[in-house]
């Protein structure tokens, strides 16, 4: 391939206190995987931004709190033509980018969705709580949408083009499942590859960590899968 016609990948990070997570996990990134780091702190009360400078990535501020608020701030410094969503807090394995990527460079997906539930889940990664939730909301997304889905997919990629046209609204733990649901109903093509899922590499789970958190953040993405099968268009 060209150099005109390389595509080009972006990495997105959304944080929130994870100064003791971001060090070693952008450290794995293996060299020339991505061709940009993006990390968004959304309103931390640590050295987040700092340690992320350290690593070469470049921050973004975002102070309006929420999971979605902090892809869509890292979604407009993006550059990159597939752009990559994953956690900060070491949760999963930067090398696996690759994976997710191949199927949209190839020409073969839309949106690509890491699935722990097929992969290599660790062991205590994921609370039975954690579980039960993204259970519930897979299955109502198959019910509901016909989307083929195991898991909700923190870890993903998607078309950056694509991605500019569903009009994102959602900006708390419900921006995955927007993204989901409009990108089916569009006519895109998702697939799952299977990522591994380890235990954070410091701190608690803001979701996982506690039966409330898991509560809350389900709440809050049912809330979003029923009110587009309500409304029943896209936008």
């Amino acid at each position: 391939m060209s150099r005109a016609a390389r595509i080009t990948v972006s990495l997105i990070v959304p944080a929130l206190n994870e100064a003791d997570c971001l060090g070693p996990l952008l450290a794995e990134i293996p060299s020339g995987l991505v061709d940009e780091v993006i990390v968004v702190d959304n309103g931390s009360t640590d050295e987040t931004a700092a340690v992320a400078r350290a690593a070469g990535a470049q921050v973004v501020m975002e102070l309006h709190r929420g999971y979605g608020a902090a892809c869509r701030a890292g979604v407009a410094a993006a550059t990159g033509d597939i752009l990559v969503f994953m956690d900060g807090d070491g949760s999963f394995a930067p090398a696996e980018c690759a994976a997710l990527v191949a199927p949209i460079a190839a020409g073969a997906a839309d949106l690509v969705l890491g699935t722990r539930l097929q992969g290599g889940l660790t062991p205590g990664a994921m609370p039975l709580h954690q579980r039960w939730g993204n259970r519930v909301v897979a299955g109502l997304l198959r019910m509901l949408y016909g989307v083929q889905v195991s898991d909700l997919g923190p870890y993903r990629a998607i078309r950056r083009d694509l991605l500019q046209t569903l009009d994102m609204q959602e900006m708390t733990y419900g921006w995955p499942v927007e993204m989901m649901v409009k990108t089916a109903r569009r006519g895109g093509v998702l697939v799952e590859i299977p990522v591994t899922y380890r235990p954070r590499m410091a701190g608690v789970s803001k979701v996982g960590g506690s039966i409330k958190g898991t509560l809350l953040a389900t709440w809050r993405i049912l809330c979003v899968t029923f009110r587009h099968a309500r409304d029943g268009h896209i936008t």
